[in-house]
């Protein structure tokens, strides 16, 4: 048999047993030791005992506890539900201003959080309901959700950035930053059609009445007061890192740190706070853990088999393709894997065929694995709420009110893929959009 056909089989078997119901790391991780025994004999069972070692060695693996408890303690201390009371004060005079005040709750629960989940969360349960109240047409503040919580994936701190730079080894830092402005872009853009949609359309967002907005100034700047502390975590623990004072590691331990003490100033800090918050941040943290390890394994066998020098000869000798069909051949593969998949199961799955393979292609430009998890990030995100099985749009689903319904859902969403398929291509055309400050930055970690 030949290593095509093994790696063919390999493939082909993890995809078989994801569509039986079995967990991820599982899955992948069962046909990495499988095939390594199968063809490397009872020694290969060191292979995944090996991949244990490198992964604990991973000094950037520290953050991803850091982070995720970060996001957890501020949300479930309710510091975001007052960063929206803020928001909805100083932005309701403004036709369209509370579906634009929840972009900038998306932008800064991102930077909070690193995580889509964390904003589609917040969003349905505190700004969808408000909104709803006061006469906001359901389908473009559903929209306006879903788009603003995409931001989550690419704006620090990124855990999925974080897990990209594990797997490809690629500096998180330079990720990170690689991330931001593509982040910045598209929230731009949302909030430019938002305030377009209410100019044309101004039945679609009524102001807020003004009995609600008058109120002392003393009392404006009470609640203004609810946005500086995720300001200040979020611009103290960057602004270390950023100026090379601390590493991306000591910078996560800062962030925590300092959430904690937010929590504790605000008088909020309980016990039954610390435990929920530590029993998510210890269950997210092990399934990122877990994926990865089966991912090496994974990685490992697949490398040895020579698959990847395969897939390589295929695309680009035997068929000719050009580097550019290549990539797009790959954003097209993730939207279709994200029907069945999240994100880190995807990127566990396509990295060892993928990582390898865009560090051969001649693009006209270096520092190509950065600019590739960038794409990823964005085309994984569009995968997650386009219908009609997008993993997203099912928990949008679970979190809104009664009377948003699904094919609400699937209505309000397409602005916003578009919007970020704009983004893709903007990225694509003009890769120094994701790659200057990376190149023109210089930090630790």
């Amino acid at each position: 048999m030949s290593y095509e056909t093994i790696a063919l089989l390999m493939f082909a078997s993890m995809v078989v047993l994801l569509t039986t119901g079995q967990r991820v790391f599982a899955a992948i991780g069962f046909v990495a030791s499988g095939a390594a025994l199968l063809l490397y004999g009872n020694g290969a069972i060191e292979l995944p005992f090996n991949q244990v070692f490198k992964l604990f060695n991973w000094y950037p693996m520290l953050t991803l506890p850091m982070f995720i408890y970060m996001g957890y303690i501020l949300a479930e201390s309710g510091i975001a539900e007052d960063l929206y009371k803020m928001l909805h004060v100083w932005c309701g005079r403004i036709r369209g201003g509370l579906a634009v005040g929840t972009i900038f709750l998306m932008v800064i629960i991102s930077a909070m959080n690193g995580l889509s989940v964390a904003g589609i969360a917040i969003g349905a349960t505190i700004a969808l309901p408000e909104m709803l109240r006061r006469g906001y047409d359901k389908v473009l503040i559903t929209g306006v959700v879903q788009g603003g919580s995409s931001l989550g994936i690419l704006i620090p701190p990124s855990v999925v950035l974080v897990l990209y730079g594990m797997i490809a080894r690629q500096p998180v830092s330079k990720l990170w930053f690689a991330g931001l402005v593509p982040g910045l872009i598209m929230a731009a853009m949302f909030v430019a059609y938002i305030l377009l949609r209410a100019r044309r359309n101004p039945a679609l967002t009524p102001i807020v009445p003004a009995e609600e907005l008058n109120m002392p100034l003393r009392e404006k700047l009470a609640l203004a007061r609810a946005g500086i502390i995720p300001f200040a975590i979020f611009f103290f623990m960057t602004g270390l890192f950023v100026f090379g004072y601390t590493s991306l590691v000591e910078s996560s331990a800062v962030g925590a740190t300092a959430a904690t003490l937010a929590a504790i100033v605000k008088r909020r800090f309980t016990w039954k706070l610390i435990r929920d918050t530590s029993l998510k941040t210890l269950a997210v943290s092990c399934m990122f853990l877990w994926l990865i390890l089966a991912a090496l394994a994974f990685g490992a066998v697949f490398d040895g088999l020579g698959a990847v020098r395969a897939i390589e000869n295929l695309f680009i000798r035997q068929w000719d393709l050009s580097p550019w069909t290549i990539i797009v051949m790959m954003m097209i593969s993730f939207i279709v894997m994200g029907i069945f998949l999240d994100d880190t199961a995807m990127l566990v799955i396509v990295a060892p065929l993928y990582v390898p393979l865009v560090k051969t292609l001649d693009l006209g430009f270096s520092n190509q694995l950065i600019w590739f998890g960038v794409l990823y990030t964005i085309t994984c995100q569009i995968a997650y709420i386009t219908p009609p099985f997008g993993y997203n749009l099912f928990l949008m689903r679970s979190l809104a009110p009664r009377e948003i319904t699904l094919i609400d859902i699937y209505r309000s969403i397409w602005p916003f893929v578009v919007m970020m398929a704009i983004t893709i291509a903007l990225i694509m055309l003009f890769p120094q959009l994701a790659l200057w400050l990376p190149e023109h930055m210089n930090v630790r970690g």
